[in-house]
């Protein structure tokens, strides 16, 4: 082969949701890079061919998701490889997309906090991977009971946080009434030894009709009394002066003239 030729190091598999690009080092000088991925149970395949890149998206080539795969990432002379000997190569760690790939944020569709209850509905994220009618299967499609959602939800302004699982699309909890809450969701696979939770939604909160008090803290009106106080004193003792100096002048002028 090449064995002159650099190979790939600090090779890593990342993976939301099943997308998985397979990343490298270093930049090629001088030649460039073929991927394969090697399967227990199926044939190997090459991607990214002569690359000068040092990434992969290799999604496509991982279809069956409970199969571990190894990626070799071949050192390759611009002409391409020798059919008759082996160029040099680096071989990735194992990846098994079910139990390796991270799950994405679920997206909050709704929710609503009437009375004593609040109520969260929430969508699935998707995966690159199709039925064959062409829609996007949803990771709910691929983990199936595997899969359930936990939300962590507390009143606002509080740290006191309160959790719920789900296996549905939906949560339905009891309240305080007099409270908004806040919340974000997060999908779980419980079986799993590494990766089990998924990234976290966006938190949202509701919105029940604050009170002023609620809205702005305690400290903000006795900032505002004490700003008041000082200007009402301040107008009261400016009055006084004025008022005293408005009867100095006329006490003055009512005082006969000197020598008349």
């Amino acid at each position: 082969g090449n064995p002159e030729l650099p190979t790939a190091v600090n090779i890593t598999w990342s993976s939301i949701n099943f997308k998985t690009i397979l990343r490298w080092q270093p930049k090629p000088s001088g030649y460039l890079y073929t991927v394969e991925i090697h399967g227990q149970t199926s044939d190997t395949k090459k991607k990214c061919i002569l690359t000068a890149e040092t990434e992969c998206d290799v999604t496509d080539l991982l279809r069956n998701v409970r199969e571990t795969y190894t990626a070799h990432i071949l050192s390759v002379m611009s002409s391409g490889m020798d059919n008759f000997e082996e160029p040099p190569f680096a071989v990735s760690e194992k990846f098994t997309p079910y139990s390796q790939t991270v799950l994405g944020k679920p997206e909050i569709k709704d929710y609503t906090q009437k009375g004593s209850k609040l109520d969260v509905v929430f969508q699935d994220p998707l995966t690159p991977y199709t039925f064959p009618n062409g829609s996007f299967q949803s990771i709910r499609d691929i983990f199936q009971n595997d899969l359930e959602y936990k939300m962590y939800y507390w009143k606002d302004q509080s740290s006191g946080k309160k959790d719920a699982i789900t296996k549905s699309h939906k949560f339905e909890e009891r309240v305080d009434s007099s409270k908004n809450y806040c919340f974000y969701i997060q999908g779980i696979i419980p079986s799993r030894r590494e990766n089990r939770n998924g990234q976290e939604s966006m938190v949202l909160c509701t919105s029940i009709g604050r009170n002023i008090l609620d809205e702005y803290g305690a400290e903000f009106f006795i900032i505002i009394a004490v700003i008041v106080i000082a200007i009402i004193t301040s107008a009261v003792v400016l009055s006084v002066v004025l008022c005293k100096r408005k009867k100095a002048k006329a006490a003055r002028e009512k005082e006969p003239l000197n020598g008349v």
